[in-house]
C-alpha cells in the first residue's frame, strides 16, 4: 500500500539462475512486461505473442495482489501506513532439465505468512494471522490445482525455455 498515493503498486521481476530476466511495474507508462536480458529477443523470435500475453497475466495478478493485501489488512486489522505482500515462486531442475521441486511462499509486511506444501500440497500457515486466508485457500480447491499445475508443467516449460534461450 502507498498512503495517499492511490492504488497499491504491483512488481513482478524473473529471474534465472540469479540473474533477472524481466519485469512488470503497474507505475511504468508502458504498462507491460519488459526484458531486461538481450537473450529474451530469441523468446520473442520463437513464441511473438510472449510480452503480450505475458503482460496480460501480470496485469491480473496486479488485480490479484491488490485484492488480496485488502484481504490481509481487514483479516489482520492492519491500520495505515505502508504494507507489502510478497510471492517467491519458481521451480527447480535437475541436470537433465526434469523437474526437480516447486515452491511457493508469501510474506506479509516482510514477514513469512503462507507456504504451499509441494509434497503434500496444503498450505502451511507460518503466523496464526494467516490460518484465515489458509482456510480460504484451500476451501477453494481449484487454488491449489493450479499451482500443482503450473510448477510440475508450465513452470518447467518455461525455465526449459529460457535456459536454452540464455545459452
Amino acid at each position: 500500500t502507498r498512503p495517499g498515493l492511490g492504488k497499491p503498486r504491483f512488481l513482478a521481476v524473473g529471474y534465472v539462475d540469479d540473474q533477472q530476466f524481466m519485469s512488470f511495474d503497474s507505475d511504468s507508462p508502458s504498462q507491460g512486461l519488459e526484458p531486461r536480458v538481450a537473450w529474451m529477443e530469441r523468446v520473442e523470435q520463437e513464441e511473438p505473442e510472449f510480452w503480450e500475453r505475458r503482460s496480460g497475466i501480470c496485469k491480473a495478478e496486479t488485480q490479484f495482489f491488490r485484492g488480496t493485501l485488502e484481504s490481509l489488512l481487514s483479516l489482520n486489522q492492519s491500520s495505515g501506513g505502508v504494507h507489502t505482500i510478497q510471492r517467491l515462486n519458481g521451480c527447480e531442475v535437475s541436470p537433465d532439465l526434469t523437474f526437480q521441486r516447486g515452491f511457493i511462499q508469501y510474506a506479509y509486511d516482510g514477514q513469512d505468512y503462507l507456504a504451499l506444501d509441494t509434497e503434500t500440497y496444503k498450505w502451511t500457515a507460518a503466523v496464526p494471522e494467516a490460518v484465515n486466508i489458509k482456510q480460504k485457500w484451500e476451501a477453494d480447491g481449484n487454488i491449489v490445482k493450479r499451482w500443482k499445475a503450473y510448477l510440475n508443467e508450465e513452470c518447467v516449460r518455461r525455465l526449459k525455455k529460457y535456459l536454452e534461450a540464455g545459452k
